[in-house]
């Protein structure tokens, strides 16, 4: 089985603030490149192929890690919030009451207006993993919480409605294997950077 390194990008300013960012560039700013620039790769991973979102968050993440300018691939691009892009989540929630927790409800098909759910994120991401299954190469990818969550959710069983059972933290790899189809399995979770 090939194995996917999944890195969440470094904290941007709209993190920190809790504004949701989607597909919205957001660069990382100075903490951001100081908190990546902090994380250790560990070893095994070093030879792994490289590929990003080509968001610029996600993608200076990966050049600072690794060195080198990375290979970009559209699918690995964050969910879309749609109209809520801009916006911060807690406002949201007090601003449409109860038609927002309707619509959390959804969980794998929750989205926003003009947005894009997870389970819409995993149709984009499935050819990707099945190129890189065939692909025969280990590879690691630098892209958002979003596209993490939504490959976790498939490799889980998750429908997003509950609580995961395990919590995917920052500043981690999150490794997963694939097999032949591209399907994910859960090798290892929070595997830590900032040591």
């Amino acid at each position: 089985m090939v194995k996917l390194a999944l890195i969440r990008h470094g904290t941007t300013d709209w993190n920190r603030r809790k504004i949701v960012q989607g597909k919205t560039d957001i660069p990382l700013d100075e903490l951001g490149r100081e908190e990546v620039a902090g994380w250790s790769l560990p070893p095994a991973f070093k030879v792994y192929k490289w590929i990003s979102s080509p968001l610029s968050r996600a993608a200076t993440t990966a050049f600072i890690l690794s060195g080198e300018k990375p290979r970009t691939d559209k699918r690995l691009t964050e969910m879309s919030w749609g109209e809520w892009e801009g916006r911060v989540l807690d406002e949201l929630r007090q601003e449409l009451g109860d038609l927002m927790a309707v619509r959390e409800a959804e969980g794998i098909d929750f989205k926003g207006p003009d947005g894009e759910s997870p389970r819409e994120v995993q149709r984009r991401v499935m050819p990707l993993l099945k190129e890189i299954a065939s692909s025969g190469n280990d590879t690691l990818a630098v892209c958002h919480k979003g596209v993490i969550r939504a490959i976790f959710a498939m490799a889980d069983n998750w429908n997003m409605v509950d609580k995961p059972k395990h919590k995917l933290r920052d500043g981690c790899l999150q490794l997963f294997e694939l097999d032949a189809c591209g399907h994910p399995k859960i090798s290892q979770l929070n595997i830590d950077m900032t040591t």
